[in-house]
């Protein structure tokens, strides 16, 4: 394959480290507040999932960043636990406090940030780097650098000042596209360029401000980069951050790159994140989204459903997700009868023909059909008897504030067409009030049961009635309807019961 081409010419390393940042930059997505416990929880299941590196926080910014990070610590987990520190003495003591094994220490470095931010030169922002990296090494701590928007610097100084900072004993290197600006092409000359002027490993924390983090952490990667920042969901500042997820799944799918992620944990954990910091995630979203491995068409159910490589490029359990098939407009008959067989519910050719019309018109509004919708329409159908002597020709019904409920019901009785309106004490009572008066000449019918259950949640969910009537004879016979309507569920179901009692005469 093309993929397989390209590859073969690139140098990419054979594992690529993960250093997480959700409970950094993640919880500086707008309007996200994560609480010392609640760290807790997600730092212990980010050990789980077997990331490299858990950045805790900003010691620096509270007491509670400090405290949740020396709590982290003190769980004896496998993975780094990191502090972020300015290249400020009282930043990397507050660090230090909070007992971490790993410090990333950052300043920035383009022309913006040295004009506006900190309103230094070059000479004075090398020499402030340098010694904070000599600081953390003095304290016998691992240190990553970070020049701040580097793919705005000037690739002379970014040399220089990474040299430096090397020299100064940093473990290693970050490149942060901090305001997401780069592409791919451009992020893979960046870091070919700087792995010139360096030997320890280089790492890179992308932005996702046009959409493009995870394509260039992959191009990093391809240049040489060893580790990635990302944060489950791809949370973080503005438009987030490298998503955790996309990126390893890449790593691993298409470029054949080892991590030490366990991703069957992937799934549960992207669904931890989001209860805590209550951001949703779009159903669309890749590798963890709703819909990630959902099919309706009729053309990919088929080909997922005989060989699932056909419309998807990974195993949903690889993730810890599941495959949906999903019921609407745009279902073909085979997806329905997978579905049916998955229940173990058997129909005849008709009864079937019968279901797949209802699943169109139901798509065809807009509606889509959840499992559960499906088998209570099955049901429905099913229970239906095979003549009719009572049909439905015509139903309205009438009601409101100050308007007394009143039903208009015309049916078909033995090819004769009759037609009743009765009032009720709702619109139900009403419609069912005419019908018994209709074949009251037939059957006089009673209403013993009336059961009446919304399939799923929604305004818009399927209405399921059930009952069961009785004539003067001692005959009885249950009915069934699954309708978006409540009033022509409750209707239909007991038109289905009147035609048992009739036909089992």
């Amino acid at each position: 394959m093309y993929i397989d081409e390209i590859k073969k010419e690139m140098k990419i390393p054979e594992k690529v480290l993960i250093f997480d940042t959700t409970l950094r930059d993640g919880e500086q997505t707008p309007g996200v507040a994560i609480t010392p416990d609640e760290k807790i929880r997600i730092a212990k299941r980010l050990d789980r999932l077997g990331v490299d590196v858990i950045e805790v926080g900003f010691p620096a910014a509270s007491q509670g960043e400090r405290k949740a990070a020396q709590q982290i610590k003190s769980l004896g987990l496998n993975t780094q636990v990191c502090g972020l520190a300015r290249v400020l003495q009282e930043d990397l003591d507050a660090a230090l406090d909070s007992d971490v094994d790993y410090i990333h220490t950052f300043i920035g470095t383009s022309p913006l940030h040295r004009k506006y931010k900190l309103k230094m030169d070059q000479d004075e922002i090398l020499q402030k780097s340098v010694q904070a990296v000599e600081y953390i090494k003095d304290h016998g701590i691992i240190a990553e650098f970070s020049a701040e928007d580097a793919t705005r610097t000037e690739l002379e100084f970014l040399q220089k000042i990474y040299s430096a900072v090397e020299e100064a004993g940093a473990d290693i290197i970050n490149v942060p596209d901090t305001v997401g600006v780069m592409l791919p092409v451009s992020m893979h000359k960046l870091i070919t360029d700087i792995k010139k002027a360096v030997k320890i490993p280089i790492s890179v924390h992308c932005h996702d401000d046009f959409g493009l983090a995870v394509a260039n952490s992959l191009s990093a990667v391809e240049a040489g980069a060893q580790q990635v920042h990302a944060t489950i969901n791809g949370l973080g500042e503005r438009a987030g951050n490298t998503s955790l997820e996309e990126v390893v799944m890449a790593l691993m799918i298409n470029y054949g790159i080892k991590t030490n992620i366990n991703t069957e944990l992937l799934v549960g954990t992207s669904e931890l994140v989001s209860r805590i910091t209550g951001v949703k995630m779009p159903p669309n979203k890749a590798i963890v989204g709703d819909n990630a491995f959902a099919h309706e068409a009729g053309i990919h159910v088929h080909g997922v459903l005989q060989k699932a490589e056909t419309y998807e490029p990974l195993k949903p359990e690889m993730v810890g997700h599941t495959r949906r098939i999903i019921m609407g407009k745009h279902t073909g008959a085979r997806a329905i009868r997978s579905k049916l067989d998955d229940y173990g519910i058997e129909m005849d050719e008709d009864q079937f023909c019968s279901l797949y019309d209802q699943v169109k018109k139901l798509g065809d509004k807009g509606k889509m059909i959840t499992d559960a919708d499906l088998q209570a329409l099955a049901e429905t159908v099913i229970g239906r008897p095979k003549e009719e002597k009572v049909r439905l020709e015509g139903f309205t019904v009438i009601t409101g504030d100050n308007v007394l409920p009143t039903a208009t019901v015309k049916l078909n009785i033995d090819g004769q067409i009759k037609t009743a309106a009765k009032t009720g004490v709702g619109p139900v009572d009403a419609a069912i009030n005419a019908i018994q008066s209709l074949v009251g000449e037939t059957a006089d019918i009673e209403l013993k049961e009336y059961h009446i259950e919304a399939i799923t949640g929604g305004t818009n969910a399927l209405a399921e009635v059930f009952v069961i009537l009785a004539d003067n004879e001692g005959n009885s016979a249950t009915g069934r309807s699954t309708v978006e309507d409540v009033v022509m569920a409750s209707v239909e179901a007991v038109l289905d019961a009147i035609n048992k009692i009739l036909i089992g005469r």
